[in-house]
């Protein structure tokens, strides 16, 4: 590391020459979009019509979003409410299956996910106590990788641990099924304690106290991690019941979502099981992916700060059209959380979601935030609408689920690492299938549009 006599960092430091090296790279690196309609190119391996581009097949989960119909041949496609199956049955139902018997749903989603049916009593039983005989990191590996290096990013903290566990396994190239399957059950324990570590250290080095508490066998995934997080390790039975939904929504999305893609491209390449975990998990890290609710957060907070009257619709409104027309907080012209790249006219994760959003904005005294969310939400889908000639807007899972962790009392930092948390089952079912029936190194296809040349000497330069 070189550093400055001042003591800033000049290793960081953008240079005058990378600034000139960044001019020569614009005056060669443009190129036309009108190229892309010309080349016919799928751009984000998307159809005009928005649905993704074929490129894969997949008994792990499925999105059902359109209503397609065919006349003359033309085939056509109108808006649907939303349904995530997992393994075929629909996601809402294994949440209402385990409330209405009293038992936290993620493991149970987590089983269904990667071996393709709901489990026995018996099985789940099992499964459990396997998770809890995993969730554990080798010895001194808080001290001597996780607190090694500052914290500025806990997904990037994580994806270091992941990477680092490569070395503490004997077999970490070995792509059998059943060692991918021994490597993604451990991963799936430990991603709870990796994502909470993290965050302590981080706190540690803003110069807060550093507590560090050990999971317990007999809770769940979601009892475990509100455990890890709080000082006093308590927690109410809402609160895990809400947290365990949240895993369970954010468990899977299909095969073709960004980081799970990324899972099966890299998995094509026959590498090891914590390279593709881990490359899952820079793709979640982006802003476009898992951390969207966020931006939701920091549009939210935006609008407290600058809407005179929450109750006031008109109030409202007003700065939702400032936010349209990129006049208001960050510019982008976007209202987060409402709109979908997939669903049309309802997200089903949303629509679960809500109950449980009234329940503990109840039980936290958050009613009156509760409502400004409510008319964000309804206005907000109107606007869309009417702007973009649209017979439907969906609310997404992000416009709530970032206020759900704030009643929970997740620190911002956690969010995304909480996703990842919830969709290494989902990874690691995907991961194996891609194994077990791919068979192909994934290639797509790029046109070079750049024009072809002769060499030149250097002194003909």
């Amino acid at each position: 590391m070189i550093w400055k006599e001042n003591g800033e960092n000049a290793y960081c430091e953008i240079t005058p020459a990378i600034l000139s090296l960044k001019e020569q790279w614009e005056k060669k690196n443009f190129i036309d979009p009108r190229l892309y309609t010309e080349y016919n190119v799928k751009r984000g391996l998307r159809n005009e019509d928005g649905r993704g581009v074929l490129t894969g097949l997949t008994r792990v989960a499925e999105i059902q979003s359109y209503l397609v119909s065919s006349v003359d041949g033309a085939e056509t496609i109108s808006p649907a409410d939303g349904v995530l199956y997992y393994r075929g049955i629909d996601c809402r139902e294994i949440v209402r299956g385990s409330s209405k018997r009293g038992r936290f749903a993620f493991e149970e989603a987590a089983y269904l996910l990667l071996f393709g049916e709901l489990p026995t009593a018996d099985q789940l039983q099992d499964f459990c106590v396997q998770l809890a005989s995993y969730r554990t990191l080798p010895t001194n590996f808080f001290r001597d990788v996780i607190m090694k290096a500052p914290p500025r990013d806990l997904m990037n903290t994580m994806q270091r641990g992941i990477l680092t566990l490569f070395c503490y396994d004997d077999k970490p190239n070995d792509i059998g099924l059943e060692n991918v399957l021994r490597q993604s059950l451990q991963l799936l324990s430990n991603m709870p304690v990796l994502a909470i570590y993290a965050y302590q250290a981080w706190r540690y080095s803003q110069g807060e106290s550093l507590f560090i508490h050990t999971p317990l066998p007999e809770l769940s995934t979601a009892e475990n991690f509100l455990r890890l997080l709080r000082e006093d390790r308590s927690y109410t039975p809402l609160e895990a019941r809400v947290l365990d939904v949240a895993l369970v929504l954010h468990a899977d999305h299909g095969g073709g979502n960004n980081s799970t893609f990324t899972n099966h491209v890299v998995t094509s390449s026959g590498t090891d099981t914590y390279s593709a975990i881990a490359a899952a998990m820079a793709s979640l890290k982006g802003p476009r992916h898992g951390g969207a609710n966020n931006k939701v957060m920091g549009m939210m907070d935006d609008i407290k700060t600058h809407v005179r009257d929450w109750a006031d619709e008109e109030c409202v409104e007003d700065y939702l059209k400032k936010l349209l027309d990129k006049e208001a907080f960050d510019r982008s012209g976007l209202i987060y959380g409402l709109g979908h790249a997939v669903y049309t006219k309802s997200d089903p994760r949303c629509e679960v979601f809500r109950d449980y959003v009234n329940r503990l904005a109840a039980e936290k005294g958050r009613e009156r935030e509760l409502a400004l969310y409510t008319t964000v939400e309804k206005i907000g889908k109107s606007l869309l609408m009417e702007r973009q000639h649209k017979k439907a807007v969906s609310t997404n899972i992000d416009f709530y689920s970032g206020f759900v962790y704030e009643m929970l009392g997740l620190p911002m930092e956690l969010y995304t690492p909480l996703f990842a948390v919830a969709r290494m089952s989902g990874w690691g079912a995907h991961r194996m299938e891609e194994l077990s029936v791919g068979g192909k190194l994934i290639r797509p296809r790029y046109e070079c549009v750049e024009e072809h040349r002769s060499y030149v000497p250097m002194e003909q330069r």
